[in-house]
């Protein structure tokens, strides 16, 4: 491979990356800083925890050949409004609430899950009835009211799951009267050593496989620039109130599905049912059963994201979840994930999750209105499919020419 190849492997590997980077020098200057604030930073956090939650479940559906699930949203404002009517009007202990939440979230999955996966009703057409059906349901579950978690049971629930204003793992080590964080500090240290012994330690064993390893000048570059984003992000949140509690809620989410989706057999199906579902069938491999854990498992995951939603807001209303799983399907084609299906990984979803993150941040504190807001994010979505679809080409025109 010749170094303009290299260089153009190395750009199409971690073009997010790259304009993530971009995205954030160029708010970083437009907003005077603003958008690195630390009270920022954690906003960021706790405003698009429900994204990275939501994203993560719909690669899944992606993988399997370019499907969406168009009901999350709903189904976020219908479990969430189950659960604060449980803990408020009913007195339910909370522990009770959330084990019910998920139990509604994962039965609603497996509902459409069994529609799309063998009686093979297009994903579009039943997630779309389930936006509408657990949208009416939320309502009517609401009255159209607004219920508020203030009871102490609801209380305890909101503080677990971050929501709030003091919903942060407490300073053990600084204390409170300390200016920076200390607990966080050492938290972000650990991240990054258990972080490099992995990367180290999958370097070493396909090198022992003889696998195909990445140049040790760019691993070295990926290496550095992935600790240096974890250290100012930790250092920024230090500054603050320290880690939020959704935080571990989401970096949880992230570890298990990124294990799944890497390490597992099951994990592997996803892709290969995207990849050719054909050749999957006649390898044996139960593509129904493939389909139904992913749309099952995205209802799961919208169960805790009407968790998390209903924690932030300290409350639960109608309109909760509106957009929510638009949210999501750009996240995950920003990230990488490729409209038809076989391609995408869990991080990548997360950096397209955090970019819009960050361009909703920049253009809110630019002032920009709202309906220009829609206007470029709708750009954005675009331009990373194009991106796929012209990538794509060219890697086909590339190994046709060869």
């Amino acid at each position: 491979m010749n170094s303009r190849s290299k260089v153009l492997d190395f750009v199409n590997k971690y073009t997010m990356v790259i304009v993530l980077i971009l995205v954030i020098i160029f708010f970083s200057v437009r907003t005077g800083g603003a958008i690195l604030y630390p009270s920022n930073v954690s906003n960021l956090i706790s405003q698009n925890a429900y994204v990275f939650i939501l994203a993560t479940g719909m690669l899944l559906c992606i993988l399997t050949g370019g499907n969406i699930d168009l009901s999350v949203g709903s189904v976020v404002c219908f479990v969430g409004a189950v659960g604060a009517t449980l803990m408020v009007s009913k007195n339910v202990n909370p522990v009770l609430a959330v084990i019910f939440m998920f139990v509604i979230g994962t039965l609603i999955g497996a509902w459409q899950a069994f529609w799309i996966a063998y009686v093979r009703i297009p994903p579009f057409i039943v997630t779309l009835s389930g936006m509408l059906i657990f949208r009416g349901l939320s309502n009517v579950v609401l009255d159209g009211m607004t219920v508020s978690l203030n009871t102490e049971g609801a209380l305890g629930f909101v503080k677990a799951f971050g929501g709030g204003a003091n919903c942060y793992i407490p300073d053990f080590i600084g204390g409170s009267n300390s200016s920076i964080n200390i607990t966080c500090l050492v938290a972000t240290g650990i991240a990054i050593a258990v972080l490099l012994l992995i990367m180290i330690k999958n370097r070493l064993a396909r090198l022992k496989k003889n696998y195909e390893v990445e140049n040790l000048g760019p691993w070295l570059a990926k290496i550095i620039i992935i600790s240096a984003v974890i250290g100012a992000f930790g250092f920024r949140l230090s500054q603050y109130k320290g880690i939020p509690n959704v935080l571990l809620i989401v970096v949880g989410v992230i570890i298990i599905y990124s294990y799944i989706t890497s390490n597992t057999t099951t994990g592997r199906y996803f892709y290969a049912v995207g990849g050719n579902e054909k050749a999957t069938k006649l390898s044996g491999i139960n593509t129904n059963k493939v389909y139904f854990l992913a749309y099952t498992n995205m209802g799961l995951l919208a169960a805790l994201a009407g968790m998390v939603t209903i924690a932030r807001m300290t409350s639960a209303q109608p309109t909760y979840g509106q957009n929510y799983e638009m949210d999501a399907i750009a996240s995950c084609f920003i990230g990488g994930a490729s409209a038809y299906g076989g391609i995408g990984t869990v991080p990548g979803v997360i950096i397209g999750a955090v970019l819009m993150g960050v361009i909703n941040l920049g253009m809110f504190s630019m002032g920009v209105d709202q309906n220009m807001q829609k206007v470029v994010k709708g750009l954005v979505l675009l331009a990373a499919v194009i991106f796929d679809v012209v990538s794509k080409r060219g890697g086909k025109l590339m190994a046709k020419n060869t």
